[in-house]
């Protein structure tokens, strides 16, 4: 266990030669390190690969006051600097890649690069939610967790997606620690300014790696830098749903960063 500045522990598992450059690998909303299942043996053959479980997640610490996005970049800090690593290429899914943008803000140098998976589709104007709205939008999960998260992470496949792991995800993150979920949840709303003044400060590169269900607006991305990939025939959890079409794009990403090229 690492322990996040404020004091969470904070769970990881790391595979492979730890002489190697370290990828730590960042899971999303109301999941866990499980979900890099079919990435760890591939990247372990080349890289030393970190996964951990944020803060209220999995199986880390809870009791975190206010669990806003720079928190969990904060347990990733906490991991990187608990394993003393070197060089790090940070890969984040979904709201994963919040936190590991908020993580690269603090270890500056020492990150090689970033990949997202599937964060956002745009990183252009995104409309302001009001105190109102973003308490709309969180009432049902505060109301009924377990209906609400299943019904969120059935949403997030395609329609033709295997049902056994579509029925995995949605039962898995209903089961989620409701504490870090909830209290999370509305900061899902206005991420971009602070995650576009957190770029900023950023020199590394990063990829975005998206899904083909819905348009990448491929422009805003280049305006900040990003480089995309965009995968076919995949939903939300793109490493989950066809892990053969998709762990080559992540290590061709990975390769491109000064220092990883295996």
């Amino acid at each position: 266990m690492a322990r996040s500045r404020d004091g969470v522990e904070i769970a990881y598992e790391a595979h492979g030669d730890v002489a190697n450059p370290a990828v730590v690998l960042v899971h999303g909303w109301a999941g866990n390190r499980t979900y890099w299942r079919h990435q760890i043996d591939p990247l372990a053959a080349k890289y030393y690969v970190v996964a951990l479980d944020l803060g209220g997640h999995g199986r880390s610490g809870v009791g975190r006051k206010d669990w806003h996005l720079p928190a969990f970049g904060d347990d990733v800090v906490a991991v990187v600097d608990e394993l003393g690593l070197g060089k790090v290429a940070l890969v984040g899914h979904s709201m994963g890649g919040d936190a590991i943008v908020f993580a690269a803000t603090q270890l500056g140098a020492r990150v090689a690069g970033m990949v997202w998976v599937d964060t956002l589709r745009s990183l252009g104007d995104e409309p302001v939610s009001t105190p109102e709205m973003i308490d709309a939008f969180a009432a049902p999960f505060r109301e009924n967790f377990a209906a609400a998260v299943d019904g969120f992470a059935r949403s997030l496949f395609l329609a033709d997606a295997d049902s056994a792991l579509v029925d995995h995800v949605a039962a898995d993150m209903a089961g989620a620690p409701q504490d870090a979920a909830v209290g999370s949840i509305g900061y899902a709303l206005n991420r971009h300014p602070p995650l576009i003044a957190a770029l900023k400060e950023i020199s590394a590169p990063l990829v975005a790696i998206n899904p083909d269900v819905s348009p990448t607006d491929v422009a805003s991305f280049q305006a900040h830098g990003i480089e995309t990939v965009v995968v076919a025939g995949v939903g939300h959890f793109l490493m989950l749903e066809d892990p053969g079409k998709f762990n080559p794009v992540l290590i061709g990403s990975l390769k491109a960063f000064g220092g990883f090229e295996r």
